[in-house]
């Protein structure tokens, strides 16, 4: 009899965040990812619907990696009623420690801030409630990307009430089981998971399941986010020779990045531009991979004297602690990587870098001496410090906004990447005077033509490669080409359920 299997498309579909895949048989649960809707205030609001499922009926989750919009619903989760394990590589384990704590006390300090402004403005904080509440009706049965297409881009540092706390994330957090990479693990009744190398941030994980259920063996390809043959400190992406079905991310669909050393050049010039103009370089980056190879290519190039000794102000503590973990998985780095720590030069670090702790501290930094290079978080400007710093100085024209890394459809980074000449921040429309520049070299995620040969390494071809985690026109771009391969390929929408036969 032929058993059955039924994968439940909750997140990344048509849309790059909100990782999350309910694998379900005749005996088992397991999720993979369970990660948050980042971006346009319409895909925000998707992590306040209700899960799809009951928790406490899920058997374990496997994690790809530490980066938010894959592991950022785990405390709700766990707080719905989810008690059993989660496997993670080490390196993944510890930065999402660090992540998840950082965005529950974000969550409980903003929580705190509207409640003081609805004591002091109670009609206007009911007024908005209820915008939330029907905005929360909206995206059950809204088209998630329409809704995000038609919204005009903006930023804001306010939640009204937290999806978890600090308390719900050291309960979850208790749930984790580090593994290592290439190990056969048995996860739930019929399922076991090997975890490899993604390439993407450190302990990024290619998550290879296999499903015996009755007389059916299946096999599943979660490829996470894939990473970049050739960046710098960890090793490339594993190559991949079969699958029975495969979900592979999009990211850059219908795009190539340019060669690693056109970047690096860009930067150093940005670097430049700003000492002679006595101004400010602001870079907007995630804390965990981007802001550590930002920084390790910082070091090359004053190394080799290439660019001035500017004061650099890393205004993210995540991203300073995120850099002791990747210290502390020496294990996990390329040869290259290993190479400079052999000859005693410190790869993800920038002479003199000034790391600020508090919020006061981060203010401080608009009034310190100029030139100076502030990297803040997060990437897409659509929460933390980096907010604040273009709220005060995107009218500044001696302010360079220098993007290194994606910007999603709807969020304010986008808008000013693409030419925006006002930024809407907390409510507020800002003049934007500052130069804007885009790199693209530095990206974490493969382009298309890097996924594309990632895909060639398949000897047999899945019966269908699911594209996700991806915008829609990226999506639109790349499944032709995937295609082109001869991949069997579909494009799910959010809460689509496909039976595996």
């Amino acid at each position: 009899m032929m058993a059955e299997m039924r994968l439940h498309f909750l997140g990344a579909t048509r849309t790059v965040t909100g990782s999350q895949y309910l694998l379900e048989t005749d005996r088992a649960r397991v999720l993979i990812d369970c990660g948050m809707f980042q971006g346009s205030p319409h895909d925000v609001i998707r992590n306040r619907v209700p899960f799809a499922y009951q928790p406490g009926d899920v058997d374990a989750l496997l994690l790809t990696h530490a980066h938010l919009d894959h592991c950022g619903l785990i405390p709700h989760l766990a707080a719905s009623g989810f008690r059993k394990p989660i496997y993670a590589t080490k390196g993944s384990v510890d930065l999402t420690r660090l992540v998840l704590l950082d965005s529950a006390k974000l969550q409980e300090e903003f929580a705190q801030s509207h409640q003081r402004f609805a004591k002091r403005n109670p009609d206007r904080a009911a007024a908005e409630d209820e915008a939330t509440m029907a905005e929360l009706a909206a995206a059950t049965t809204k088209d998630p990307a329409a809704a995000t297409r038609d919204a005009a881009p903006a930023a804001t540092t306010e939640l009204r009430a937290p999806l978890y706390t600090v308390d719900d994330t050291n309960a979850a957090l208790a749930l984790f089981h580090g593994i290592d990479y290439g190990t056969e693990l048995q996860v739930a009744p019929g399922i076991t998971a090997t975890f490899v190398d993604a390439g993407h941030i450190l302990g990024s994980a290619i998550i290879r399941v296999r499903v015996m259920e009755g007389d059916t063996e299946r096999t599943i390809v979660f490829s996470g986010d894939l990473g970049r043959p050739g960046s710098p400190i960890i090793r490339d992406p594993t190559p991949v020779t079969s699958a029975d079905y495969l979900l592979i991310e999009s990211t850059y669909g219908g795009k190539t990045h340019e060669p690693q050393e056109e970047a690096i050049r860009l930067l150093g010039e940005a670097v430049k531009l700003t000492g002679d103009a006595k101004g400010v370089l602001l870079v907007p980056s995630f804390a965990i991979g981007r802001t550590q190879e930002i920084v390790y290519e910082l070091g090359r190039l004053l190394s080799a004297g290439t660019i001035p000794h500017l004061p650099l102000y890393l205004d993210s503590p995540m991203a300073q602690t995120a850099s002791d973990v990747y210290r502390a998985h020496l294990d996990y780095f390329d040869d290259d990587t290993r190479a400079l720590i052999t000859r005693h030069d410190p790869p993800i670090d920038y002479p003199d870098a000034v790391v600020t702790s508090s919020a006061k501290e981060s203010v401080a930094i608009e009034h310190a001496a100029r030139p100076l290079m502030v990297i803040a978080s997060n990437g897409m400007i659509t929460g933390g410090r980096i907010v604040q710093h273009v709220k005060a100085l995107v009218a500044d024209p001696a302010m360079t906004l220098l993007f290194v890394g994606y910007q999603g459809d709807g969020t304010l980074g986008a808008s000013l990447q693409q030419g925006a000449t006002q930024a809407r921040i907390d409510g507020q429309d800002l003049e934007v005077h500052c130069q804007v520049r885009s790199i693209s070299g530095f990206s974490a995620h493969a382009d298309e033509p890097e996924l594309l040969a990632w895909l060639g390494n398949f000897t047999a071809k899945p019966r269908t490669t699911f594209i996700v985690h991806g915008d829609p026109a990226a999506q639109a771009a790349f499944e032709p080409k995937v295609r082109a391969l001869g991949f069997a390929t579909a494009v799910p929408d959010w809460r689509q359920t496909v039976e595996l036969t």
